[in-house]
């Protein structure tokens, strides 16, 4: 599934070209995603001028002179720029015609993404409930301290929940724990000050990383022009379960939590 680096690697690419254009049209080819995309869409958007292209959380927030689009990328889906007249392939669902005879196309073979309308994300039930941006100045050691506090779950659970912190994902869990030298096991509540301001440290670095390598591609991820991620080539721990630890040669370990797959060296990584 995109994690936050890949959904802000296409926001930056779409970003520059998008910006200004005016939505000539909507053509839907198959409405059943994860939910229904609006029927009226075509009327919603025609003529409207893109004003804005956000992300919050694994959303991407699309600013018109009269509403907004959300869209989320599910476990398939990917939005790229192309020409009009470009042939379609199988599960290309939607396209949206910009004034510039370009289309916003919007391809899942999976169908589990959405494009949803919304007069206001802020309270629109998928983003209201979201935690804190964790690439924000809002989110640093202290507040990690405090979301920890009292709660007996795992310490990667809880940077997982997106009601607490959006956005990172298994695998960026995984690299981050890594990073900062923290057992993927251990109770959240037990973390003191200076180990959640490495794990706060730790995430928005490798976040960062990520988003310079265009993101991660396991299997179906590209960028908005078609280009895989790279930064799969840089992993520690994830899909290394039984290869050495690069920094100590003890093989990683993995296990299941909240049935997702975790990796992690028993050396590095203290509880």
């Amino acid at each position: 599934m995109p994690e936050l680096p890949e959904v802000e690697t296409v926001r930056r690419g779409l970003a520059p070209h998008l910006s200004g254009r005016c939505f000539v049209a909507a053509v839907i080819r198959e409405a059943r995603l994860r939910w229904p995309v609006p029927a009226d869409l075509d009327e919603r958007i025609r003529g409207r001028r893109i004003l804005d292209l956000r992300r919050r959380g694994k959303y991407l927030l699309m600013r018109l002179d009269d509403g907004w689009l959300i869209f989320h990328l599910g476990m398939s889906g990917n939005l790229r720029l192309l020409p009009a007249d470009t042939p379609l392939r199988k599960h290309d669902h939607i396209d949206l015609l910009l004034d510039d005879g370009q289309i916003l196309r919007y391809h899942d073979p999976r169908r589990f993404g959405a494009l949803l309308w919304s007069r206001d994300p802020a309270t629109h039930p998928l983003i209201a409930a979201l935690g804190v941006e964790p690439l924000s100045d809002a989110f640093n050691g202290p507040h990690l301290h405090a979301l920890c506090q009292g709660r007996s779950s795992a310490i990667k659970q809880i940077i997982m929940d997106a009601h607490l912190l959006v956005g990172v994902g298994n695998i960026y869990a995984n690299e981050a724990l890594f990073h900062a030298g923290i057992d993927p096991r251990i109770r959240a509540g037990g973390l003191s000050r200076p180990r959640c301001a490495r794990l706060a440290a730790a995430i928005k670095e490798i976040l960062t990383r990520a988003i310079e390598a265009g993101g991660s591609t396991l299997r179906d991820f590209v960028d908005s022009h078609g280009s895989p991620g790279w930064f799969q080539q840089t992993y520690r721990v994830y899909g290394r379960a039984g290869q050495p630890c690069a920094i100590c040669g003890t093989p990683i370990r993995t296990l299941r939590q909240g049935a997702r797959a975790t990796c992690f060296c028993p050396h590095c990584q203290r509880r």
